[in-house]
């Protein structure tokens, strides 16, 4: 008997480490879903910006439109470029934005919840 109230605390620390372990995991879950949707998303506005460019609809020498265009290329420089060395333009149109997305989202919808979900 006295050997089972002894097992009694352990068991709950053993327990109360766990949990605070899955919740920190959980908030880096939280962190990096949050960070490949902000990613996504500047991708997309990066594109349509692009197009707007091109299309003459807006003009990079407004300086506000110039500043959000230098930040987008900011962000999604890391992810495009590596990408647009392996993959050429096709008939002219850049399609790395499209293959990210993909990797992006494949990442968000599958890698992320296993990872979590193993624990």
């Amino acid at each position: 008997m006295g050997r089972g109230c002894q097992d009694g605390p352990s068991r709950r620390l053993a327990g109360a480490r766990r949990a605070a372990y899955v919740a920190g995991m959980g908030f880096i879950h939280f962190i990096l879903h949050n960070l490949l949707e902000i990613m996504i998303w500047a991708i997309i506005i990066g594109a349509i910006m692009s197009w707007l460019t091109a299309f003459n609809v807006i003009n990079l020498r407004n300086p506000v439109v110039g500043r959000i265009q230098q930040v987008l290329e900011t962000v999604t420089g890391p992810v495009l470029a590596p990408l647009q060395r392996f993959i050429p333009p096709i008939a002219g149109l850049d399609i790395t934005p499209i293959i990210a997305l993909l990797v992006l989202q494949g990442v968000q919808r599958y890698i992320l919840p296993s990872l979590l979900g193993s624990l």
